[in-house]
Order: C-alpha cells, then structure tokens, then sequence
C-alpha cells in the first residue's frame, strides 16, 4: 500500500470519527476506535509507515499529512511526536509547540509579518517559498491594546482569537510609557525553576468561568531596552535585548537552550494567582528593572552596527535581499560578548528584521531563540520611541 492510499484512508476514517463523535456518545466512538484498523497496527509497521511519511513531507503545505497522522489515535499520536524532530535539528515548525522552541542552528528560519494598522493586529507567517510574496503559514498573531501608561502586545496561536483568557494565548509583550523598555511573558515555564510575575493588583478569578487550559502565569523571559540614538533619524535604532531565559552558552559549539517539549497548562489550584488579570500598567516599571544591572550569565542580544555607504548617503547592512525598503525599524542581532573576546559565534546574525512593504516585513530567525520570542522582539519595533528619536 502506497503512502498517498494510507492518508486518504485515514482522511476517511477520521470523517467517520467525527460523524460517530457528532451522532453517538463517547462509549460508541471508543469502541470504534478499538475496532479501527489503524489503532491495532503493529507498532513496527506504524512506525515505517509514520516515519516515510514524515519524511516524505518536507515542507508546507502537504506537511499537514503529518499533523494529520498525530490525529488518528493515541497511540498514532504519542509515535508521531516521537519521530518528529525539534526545528533545531530539522528547520522544520510542524506542531503548535515548534513557535515556543528555538529555531535551527544552521539556518535562519524564514518568516513575515503581516500588518493591519486598522485593528492594530499583527500576523506572524511561516515562508514557503523564497519569494517575499507568497502566502506562507500561518503561525502567530498579536494584538496591540493602549493602555494609559504602557502598551500590551497579547500573542496567541490563533488568528481570530487574541484575549488574555483564551487558551489560544501563550505570552504578552509589555512597554514602559516612553516606549523605550519592553519585557517579554511567556504563559508557560520555559524551564525548571523559571519564576513568575505577581502583581498586588491581582485579583482571584471564578474557578468555574476559567477553562482549565489557561495559562498558569506570565513567566518574564526577556527584556528589551533601545537606546539613545545620537544620530537621530538619519541612523539605525540602537537597541540590546537580554534573554533571561537563555545561557549566553547557547551560542557556542555544543550549547543548549531550554526547549518546551508540550504546552502545560495549570491546575485549577493555580489559577487564583493569574498575573495577566487585571494587571494594571504600574507594575511595568519594577518589572523592567533587570535591564538596570545586567544579569551575569544570561544571553544578551545587540544590533548589529551598520555600515555608512557613501554613494547612497545612508547607513546600511546586508540583508541578503530580505529587505526592499530603508526604514529605522531594520535590525539585525547578534549575540553580544559580555564577559570575553568576541568569536565566529559573535558574528552570525540570530534574528534579522526588516521592511519589505507598506505593511509587510521580514523576519528570520535562528538558534538558539523561538518565533514566539523572535516575533516579540519585532513587534516591540513598531512602538513610537520618544525619547529615542
């Protein structure tokens, strides 16, 4: 049986999952599923077949065969996550949880940003193709919401649904006032030990009108702070990101960054202590205060210094024909030597961000950071800095 055949039998036989799901209880539909012959397969033969198709399936989109296979059954499930790789080892996103967890060390991972200045939301897209035009794939999205002395930026892994209580969202980009510090939030532990944020301003939430998979918290994972610029306008944006979640180790040979296996969402014993209800926006200076004194041991990313080209009279970098259009918001990051002599390693660009239309834009991505703090780090660009600029 060829590989196209077994997918469109399991397209099938999911379809009569769903009308069984629809028409009878959830006795009938497990005893169906004991009955299928897909969950009875030998495990050996499951696992040729899983692994031909996850080879098979380089790219999006004939990638949601794969997806498809983890949604047969358990057993089908818990195999196909096992074959599946990091996008650290493959530079491929194949399951929800590839935005938490960083990018490939080879590459850079290409994606873009969408823009709608309408509804002040922001799309985080997946490249397919190399050109910049393509439709790509869908991975984050984020809304910006005004607040009186700060500005939240809520991401979630869902297009239509960017609220602080839905299970869609995994973390929040916050700013001071002058639009000049950021901290970023994680909604889930990015490794043991990772602290979370508390607010006095919390206040308990109803157990019963909370949905079980809400996020435990906001867990601060980076901060971001611009600098003066003393060249105004006419130069690039200065800027230093500090990754509290990263070892400065990371971007060595044989480095390891924390990388999330699965989301992991709280007990409902937790949730009396959610920080991102009703947190108000004073809290935003004593959370920026890390940036303050530098953490000793943590990963700390710096824009890359331009170069001035004299015959179009501007400061430049090389993109690699990422970037079409000369804006302030461009930047490109690269790890910064804190405590010893510069390497190779200092060198090469980890996360590359730039203007390639009206509202669209660039940005690719590689070890040891995640999309989902690569896309923060950008979305914290289209803030107006006022005391930078």
């Amino acid at each position: 049986m060829s590989i196209r055949s077994i997918l469109q039998d399991m397209k099938f036989s999911r379809s009569q999952r769903v009308v069984q799901d629809s028409a009878g209880s959830a006795e009938s539909v497990g005893e169906s599923l004991k009955q299928s012959c897909w969950a009875q397969m030998p495990q050996e033969l499951l696992r040729e077949v899983l692994v031909r198709i996850e080879a098979s399936e380089a790219a999006w989109p004939p990638r949601k065969s794969v997806v498809a296979c983890a949604g047969v059954c358990r057993s089908w499930r818990h195999l196909t996550k096992e074959i599946v790789k990091a996008p650290e080892l493959t530079g491929k996103l194949t399951f929800p949880i590839s935005v938490k967890q960083p990018g490939p060390r080879d590459d850079l991972l290409q994606c873009f940003i969408k823009r709608n200045r309408s509804s002040q939301t922001y799309y985080l897209f997946l490249g397919l193709t190399h050109a910049l035009t393509d439709e790509g794939k869908f991975l984050l999205a984020a809304r910006k919401y005004k607040r009186a002395t700060c500005t939240d930026y809520i991401v979630s892994l869902h297009a239509d649904d960017m609220s602080k209580g839905s299970s869609n969202y995994i973390g929040k980009l916050r700013s001071n006032f002058l639009g000049t510090k950021f901290t970023i939030f994680d909604g889930q532990p990015t490794h043991a030990g990772a602290k979370i944020t508390k607010s006095r301003s919390t206040r308990p939430v109803n157990l019963k009108q909370v949905s079980p998979r809400v996020p435990a918290g906001n867990y601060p994972v980076a901060h971001i702070q611009y600098e003066l610029n003393m060249l105004g306008s006419r130069g690039p944006r200065r800027m230093q990101c500090t990754m509290d979640a990263i070892p400065a180790t990371s971007v060595e040979p044989g480095g390891v960054a924390p990388t999330q296996a699965d989301f992991s969402y709280g007990n409902a014993e937790f949730l009396p202590s959610l920080p991102f209800f009703r947190s108000k926006s004073n809290h935003v200076e004593r959370i920026s205060g890390p940036l303050a004194s530098q953490k000793s041991g943590v990963l700390v990313l710096r824009n890359k210094s331009p170069r001035w080209h004299e015959q179009l009279q501007c400061w430049c970098l090389n993109f690699h024909g990422r970037v079409t259009v000369a804006s302030v918001k461009n930047f490109q990051l690269v790890a910064s030597p804190e405590n010893g002599p510069a390497g190779p390693e200092h060198e090469k660009i980890i996360l590359q961000f730039g203007k390639v239309g009206k509202d669209l834009f660039t940005m690719d991505y590689r070890y040891p950071i995640s999309a989902f703090q690569a896309f923060s780090i950008c979305l914290s660009s289209f803030d107006t800095k006022i005391a930078c600029e």
